[in-house]
């Protein structure tokens, strides 16, 4: 029979006040939370976990990014943290990475707006809203084009996202070597970016156009070859951690593959840590707001070294990346070039 602990032991970590007169650091900002409560002890053990994900010598460590970050000014932290070796692959919506990244990369920008507007006479201008945010819908435009043109001159096969996003990145790197691009930065360092609903963005825009001006030979996106790519960085990788900005599909893809792995006759370990920024409710049943306790329960994250934290992503991840680059622990590791694990690697004419 499990032992109750005491009255004295259950009251022995007592709540300190936050005390805003004191300057602060990214870790002194997370220690501080940890001796409150509610989401801001959550933020502070989700960027502890973080921090253990990079000191672990045996993790890969998967970003998974949903929602609208880029717009939302997040891609530096990103780039930074594919530069410094404190991530290992990604898995995002392609929204994140070609309408927002991919598109601020061949040189547009996002404004700053307001939701309290006329939509209407946004419309009749050409600029789309993300919430508080603006695109010049003539800009969007150029990108699907640009999407098209990439697939033209690649050889007409199923290619999965992994490979098309690679082939993006040489682009890049071609075309605009000197803008700060999530994309580039991932073609450089051979850091895999997998997006499982490829289509729903501005490259299923362009892949569209390019399929109708090329109706008998063509470039497709294999969606299980995404998902057999990313089981086998599992494979290979053995023990991962997740960090999980947001959650739909990039959420459910990179945490099935333990269960892929298992059903491949391979003894995959649970993702060994995890955390997860939303603020979808778990009451719906709904994937986004699902806890990584519920997870566990599919065989797919230990629940050891996991964290929910009920928080806007734009609040939480500077934090967590924050405090992980000021403490430093990435110095110590070295970049994993995933990219390079896969035999299929794209077959195709040079961009």
């Amino acid at each position: 029979m499990k032992q109750k602990p005491t009255k004295a032991a259950l009251l022995q970590s007592e709540v300190k006040h936050f005390d805003i007169t004191q300057p602060l650091s990214w870790q002194a900002l997370v220690n501080s939370m940890q001796n409150t409560a509610f989401q801001a002890r959550n933020l502070a053990r989700a960027a502890n976990i973080y921090e253990q994900m990079l000191t672990d010598k045996t993790c890969s460590i998967i970003l998974c990014l949903a929602g609208s970050l880029i717009s939302a000014g997040m891609k530096k932290i990103i780039v930074d943290m594919i530069e410094n070796n404190m991530i290992d692959a990604i898995v995002s919506t392609g929204a994140n990475i070609v309408d927002q990244d991919f598109f601020e990369a061949l040189g547009f920008k996002h404004y700053q707006g307001t939701p309290h507007t006329d939509d209407e006479m946004l419309q009749e201008l050409a600029i789309d809203r993300i919430y508080d945010t603006y695109i010049n819908e003539d800009d969007l435009r150029i990108c699907d084009h640009t999407i098209r043109d990439i697939a033209n001159q690649l050889k007409p096969q199923a290619y999965s996202s992994r490979e098309f996003v690679y082939k993006m990145g040489e682009y890049l790197q071609k075309h605009h070597p000197k803008i700060t691009s999530i994309v580039r930065s991932a073609y450089t360092k051979k850091l895999p970016i997998f997006i499982p609903a490829f289509s729903d963005c501005s490259a299923g825009f362009g892949l569209v156009m390019h399929q109708m001006e090329n109706p008998h030979q063509h470039v497709t996106i294999d969606s299980v070859k995404d998902f057999r790519e990313l089981t086998q960085l599992k494979i290979k990788a053995g023990e991962t951690g997740l960090l999980m900005m947001g959650g739909g599909v990039p959420k459910n893809f990179a945490q099935d593959i333990v269960v892929a792995a298992e059903l491949l006759g391979v003894e995959a370990p649970l993702h060994k840590y995890a955390i997860q920024v939303t603020v979808a409710d778990e009451r719906d049943g709904a994937l986004s707001g699902s806890t990584l306790r519920e997870a566990c329960s599919w065989g797919k994250v230990a629940v050891v070294y996991e964290q929910m934290v009920f928080c806007e992503a734009t609040i939480a991840l500077p934090v967590i990346a924050g405090f992980a680059y000021e403490k430093g622990s990435w110095k110590n590791r070295q970049g994993k070039q995933y990219h390079a694990i896969f035999t299929e690697c794209v077959s195709a004419v040079s961009v």
